[in-house]
């Protein structure tokens, strides 16, 4: 058990350690802050004491820099040490804990300050006291400016370093959570296609069994097809419609000649990215609510284009319109995967409609407006214009 706990600790540390790069941009963040901060001192102390003002500036950011680099040096040591003894060590920041940290700053302040004290004098030639050659009541001051100013400054940064990693946890959890919405959408998308296919096949085995023989080589075909695919985060837009051929041509055994189908898919289109069985939903919504409640059937038309940085699919069918579309939000089960998907995916880039066919044809338009995406390297294979018609 001990083993397993020591095995995560490392994992974690290893997926959360910073970067050098990190590390350097940090440690130069925190040096302007202290410069910035020994500013401020020195302007309050000149305000007080009225002293010459660039001297005092001298001293303030000698002293500050020093108790800042031995604190910095303290807390790497003592992170060390926790590790060496398998004791938790904040991963990004290699923060030990408060009880290590409040040892750290009393010895760190107090050496800082007498060696930026020392180093200020050799460069103004004055001969301030510091904190092991002052009275004890210029001691408990010395001590008093160099603590209090330390601990303050240590606490503001760590605060710091508690408020990012609490916004990184959120962010995180907020990744994993659309992740997992997006992948519990998906479990349910298939089996809900693979249903309705099924029931129509079981329908069709007694009136012609024949045709129900060939649907389901269909469907075996399909279902080898889709499952590579289905796997992945993303594929071309070709396989996507080349899943959508599969998928319709299963139609077409039960449809016979009530169904035609049309795809238009430019050449530099063919390998844009596109969630896999993104489109499927939306034709199988042109075939139960369009064109099955239709007794001549129809056609189904599927077209991508590019609009700027976007992808459009649009998917038109001359079915029975508006009033085949199930339920009355513009769609059924199917449909709100798509938008849950889009949403989960791209939020507010990306959006579905589905509205009347307005060039007289009758039927439905679905569109899909996503940002357009492609690989580094498209393959050959998949870059060929696609375009073909079916009309029985």
């Amino acid at each position: 058990m001990r083993l397993a706990e020591n095995a995560a600790m490392a994992q974690s540390a290893l997926c959360t350690a910073p970067t050098a790069r990190e590390v350097v941009l940090r440690f130069a963040a925190r040096g302007l802050r202290i410069e910035a901060a020994a500013l401020v001192v020195a302007t309050c102390l000149w305000a007080l004491f009225r002293q010459p003002f660039w001297e005092t500036v001298l001293y303030s950011i000698c002293i500050s820099t020093m108790c800042w680099l031995f604190i910095e040096a303290g807390r790497a040591a003592a992170a060390a040490w926790q590790r060496s003894r398998h004791r938790p060590v904040e991963p990004r920041s290699g923060w030990p804990g408060w009880t290590s940290m409040l040892t750290v700053v009393a010895v760190g302040g107090v050496l800082g300050y007498a060696v930026g004290n020392e180093l200020a004098n050799a460069l103004t030639g004055s001969n301030s006291p510091g904190p092991f050659d002052a009275d004890p009541r210029q001691t408990l001051a010395i001590l008093v400016l160099a603590l209090v100013p330390a601990l303050t400054i240590t606490y503001f940064f760590q605060s710091r370093a508690i408020i990012a990693r609490q916004r990184e946890q959120v962010e995180r959890a907020e990744r994993q959570a659309a992740e997992q919405q997006l992948k519990l959408i998906e479990s349910q998308l298939e089996p809900h296609m693979l249903f309705n296919t099924l029931a129509n096949l079981r329908a069709l085995i007694a009136v012609e069994p024949a045709r129900a023989q060939a649907m389901l080589d269909r469907l075996i075909a399909f279902l080898r097809a889709s499952l590579a695919g289905s796997r992945s985060d993303s594929q071309s837009l070709a396989a996507e419609f080349a899943r959508l051929r599969d998928y319709l041509a299963l139609m077409e055994v039960r449809m016979g000649d009530r169904l035609a189908t049309r795809f238009t898919l430019p050449a530099e289109l063919a390998a844009a990215q596109i969630p896999p069985l993104l489109l499927q939903p939306i034709v199988e919504n042109s075939i139960r609510h369009g064109l099955e409640l239709q007794r001549e059937g129809g056609r189904i038309d599927i077209a991508a284009a590019r609009d700027g940085d976007a992808l459009v699919v649009t998917v038109r069918d001359t079915g029975a319109g508006a009033s085949g579309v199930a339920p009355a939000a513009g769609g059924g089960f199917g449909l709100d995967h798509v938008r849950e998907r889009l949403a989960t995916l791209y939020g507010s880039t990306a959006s579905f409609a589905l509205v009347p066919a307005a060039d007289g044809g009758g039927g439905m338009v679905a569109t899909v407006r996503l940002p357009l995406a492609t690989p580094t390297a498209a393959t050959a294979g998949s870059s060929s214009a696609s375009t073909c018609s079916h009309v029985r």
